[in-house]
Formats: structure tokens, sequence, C-alpha cells
């Protein structure tokens, strides 16, 4: 099991950082950087050496003066080439977002719409936008300080080895037990991140649940249900925050203390006579600093987990929106503008996990220019009749024909340019009264929207407005009425001039 995840883990970063492979350029630029970075720690410590044997001890002139002008050279190479390195991994760190974000935005514009009935909307809200900024931390900020600290530990490491072999393997005893912990660590942010992600989801769900429903919850005195329920999701959120916060800062400490046990094991071993004869005190002074310079590294390597396994949780659930099937689109039939005659034979459907068909052996016919009334209880299948017209949904029995094809025969771009609909929940747009209307006209001048808005009886109200065609509906409408929406949408569906139209009481 172990195994399988941590091989998921894995395939799963690979699957991102192919995302960065464009710039692998830049990439390699910025690690070249990096790697001149973490050596400036290692020249820091190897500058103790002479400061101190030449310059205090040998009183050496030349020592004396190069010294310092090698100190302050130094430094400043190092903020040239930390600037250069943390600027290109964050260039491509957003380059990599922004990839994401567009394929993401992209698949919710192809899935089906059995899709959105079986996830949540602030569940993909919360994907596209906070995961995505989780995955940030795995491809900038983590992979920076994996391959800088990594370089920096390294070559402090060889320094170390250089001076005194066997105090660098005193100070190696016990690397294995904070290995074992880093990796136990590992497993328990992974584990609690994806937890956490679906936390984010929740709350940002009830939230827009809320948002958009709030009439209704108003109207129904629903404001303390809401707010038990939203105070249970917001509270199992900051228990997980709080693991992984516990988690991270107890790892920490742990390291830390295994460093300093490290380190006071190496000073004892050093102040040993049998070590005093080859070990002068510039050795021992840049050993000292070798190992004190390398404990920021070491602390960040084992704390960047966090963000990195959090990044790779995220990821996963991105690639299982972007692995999602598609809108299926067979057809091969193309259709310029349809007669509309329309026949349903032996249609039969039924929605997932539910027992009984909606529809079952239905069939009717509607002959071109005839208007038809569906009538009904609620729940006996009026507007799943109508959704499967434009193949939001397909029938599992029998089929549906326009014009004397099966619908699937067609194009989905060229059958949907042949239905208008307005729907019982009607769908404005944050945008113009006059953009609304030409949703999906975008060539439509401003005597046919005027036209449409006519034909809706929605021009006298329009005109009323404060900037009339241009004023800004608000989000979803909300500056309009009930019934000001509702002919908005209709002068929608008319403008499309679609051979069908259908009206979901509307």
């Amino acid at each position: 099991m172990a195994a399988a995840a941590g091989g998921g883990a894995w395939r799963t970063y690979k699957r991102l950082l192919r995302y960065a492979l464009p710039y692998w350029k830049l990439f390699l630029f910025s690690s070249l950087t990096m790697a001149v970075y973490g050596g400036t720690d290692t020249l820091f410590a190897a500058l103790m050496k002479p400061m101190l044997d030449d310059s205090f001890v040998a009183r050496d002139p030349e020592a004396i003066r190069m010294v310092p002008v090698m100190l302050i050279g130094l430094f400043l190479l190092r903020g040239l080439v930390g600037f250069a390195s943390s600027y290109g991994m964050s260039w491509i760190g957003r380059k990599v977002i922004e990839s994401l974000r567009r394929e993401m935005f992209d698949k919710l514009l192809v899935l089906p719409v059995s899709y959105f009935d079986r996830v949540a909307g602030g569940e993909l809200v919360s994907r596209l936008i906070y995961n995505v900024e989780q995955v940030a931390q795995a491809s900038t900020n983590a992979v920076t300080i994996l391959i800088r600290d990594t370089f920096t530990v390294a070559f402090l490491l060889a320094w170390m080895f250089y001076l005194s072999g066997w105090l660098a393997l005193m100070f190696l005893v016990i690397g294995p037990v904070m290995a074992a912990l880093i990796r136990y660590v590992s497993r328990r942010f992974r584990r609690i991140s994806e937890r956490i992600q679906g936390s984010m989801g929740d709350v940002t769900r009830v939230a827009e649940e809320v948002i958009a429903g709030q009439r209704v919850i108003k109207a129904f005195g629903g404001q303390e249900y809401e707010r038990e329920r939203f105070e249970q999701i917001n509270a199992k959120n900051r228990r997980l925050q709080m693991k992984m916060v516990a988690t991270s800062a107890a790892s920490v400490p742990v390291v830390q203390f295994m460093g300093a046990a490290t380190l006071a094991l190496v000073i004892y071993l050093a102040t040993q006579q049998s070590l005093q004869e080859n070990i002068s005190a510039g050795d021992f002074v840049s050993f000292i600093t070798a190992m004190l310079l390398l404990m920021p590294p070491l602390k960040r390597l084992t704390s960047v987990n966090a963000s990195l396994q959090s990044g790779i949780a995220a990821a996963g659930s991105i690639f299982e929106l972007l692995d999602a099937e598609s809108e299926r689109d067979t057809g091969s039939r193309r259709l310029e503008r349809a007669q509309g005659r329309i026949n349903y034979e032996g249609v039969t459907f039924r929605y997932p996990d539910t027992p009984a068909p909606v529809l079952e052996d239905l069939s009717f016919e509607v002959a071109p220019g005839e208007t038809v009334a569906i009538v009904g209880r609620s729940g006996s299948g009026k507007s799943t009749l109508v959704n499967l017209l434009p193949r939001f949904y397909d029938p599992q029995g029998g089929r549906i024909l326009l014009d004397g094809h099966d619908l699937r025969d067609y194009w989905l771009a060229d059958l949907r340019a042949q239905i208008s609909v307005v729907g019982q929940e009607v769908v404005l747009f944050n945008d113009t009264v006059a953009a609304n209307i030409a949703y999906g006209r975008p060539d439509a001048d401003h005597a046919a929207i005027r036209r449409a808005a006519e034909l809706a009886n929605a021009l006298e109200f329009i005109e009323a407005l404060p900037q009339g065609f241009d004023t800004h509906v608000g989000e979803q409408g909300g500056l309009l009425s009930g019934g000001q929406r509702q002919r908005l949408a209709i002068a929608r569906a008319l403008l499309k001039d679609a051979p069908i139209l259908i009206l979901d009481e509307a």
C-alpha cells in the first residue's frame, strides 16, 4: 500500500514536471545559479580557515587584506545568483499554473452535464483556485529548496570530509534516523493534505450554496441550520489544518535536536588529544562553521515536505479532473438549419443510482412549425424530456430523431445550434443587458438585440434602466427581478433564431 502510494505520488509529480519542460533552458539556468548559490555557503566556511590560520595566527599581511575583499565579493555573488534563481523558478511556476488553469477551464467547458450532477460546483472551484496554488508551492518553492539546499548540503559535506573524514562520518551517523523521520512525515503530510483539500471543497460548496440561495434561506428561516452546517465543516477544516501544523512543528525541533546532539558529539571528539594533532584551529572553526551552516538547509529540506506533499495531493485532484471523460461527440453528419421534425421512438431514460426510469418507452412526434405543450406533475420527467433533445443526456433505450436522423449522427455543435433553450433556472452573466441577450451571437448588432428584447416584452423595462442596454445586471442577474431575468433569457433565445425553441416552465 505505502509503496503504491509512493509510486503514485512520484508519477503525479513527474506528470506535473512535464508542464515545465517547455522552459527547460530557464530551468537549467536557474538550477545552475542555485548550484552556485549552494556553493557560497561552503566558500564562506572555507574562508574561516585562512582567516584564522593566516590572518590571526600567522599574521600574514596578504591574507589580512584579501579575506575581507573575498567576503564582500562572496556575498555580492550570493545575492545576484539568489535573485536570478528565485525569479527564474517563480516565472516557471506561474507559467505552469497558467497552463494548468487554462487546461482545467477548457476541460470544464467540454465535460458532460452528468459530471456536474456528480461533482459539486464548490469542489470544482476549489480545485481551480486553491489546489492550483498548492501546486505552485510544489512546482516552484519546494523545487527551489530541494535543488538549492541539496547543493548546499552536498558542498558542505564535501568540505567537511576534506577537512576531517572521521569527524564528518561522526556527523553522518544520525543521517539514517533523520531520513526515516522525513519519510514518515512525508506520508503523513500527503494524507492530511488530501483531506484538507476535500474539506476546502466542502467549505467552498456550502458558501456558494448559501450565497446563491440566500433568498430561500431567509424566506424559510434556514439561517441557524446553515450556520450549524458551515460551523461543522469549518471546524473540521480547522482540525485538519492543525494536524498539518502539529506534524510540521513537531518534525522541525526533532531534526534540530538530532543535529545539535551531533554537533556536541563532534565538538567533544575534536577536542580529544588523538585528533588535536591533525586539525588546526582554522580547520576546526571551518568545520564547525560548515556544520552550523548545514542546519538551516537540513531544516528546510525537512519542512519542505509539507508544501511538496500538499502540492502532489493537489496535483492529483487536478489531474483527476483533466483525465475525466469529455462529452462524447461521435456524430459525423453536418446540419446547417433543421426543418424541425422531431421523433421520440421508444425512449427510456434512467438517472444513475435511481431504481426506476424517469422516462420509459416514450414515443411522440412534433412536426416542423408545430407548438407542443408537455404537461405533467412535478418530477414526471418534463425537464428530462427536453434535456435529451440537445443531448445533455443520452437515452438508455430507444432513439430521438431530428429530420429523420438519430441525434447521435449529428455533430454536437451543429445539433445544439438548432435549439434555443430557456430553462427553469435562468442563467445570466455578470455583464450588460445587451451582452446577455447577445450571448453566443457576438456578431449581433444593436438593432437585432433591440428587436429580440421587444419580442420578449423586455424593451420597456430595459429602457427604464439607468444605462439601458449597457446596464450591468450583476452576478446571476441579481440587480433584476425574477420576471425581468426570465424575459432577458427569452430575448436571448429569440435572438439565436434557432428552428427549435424550448421553454421549460418559462
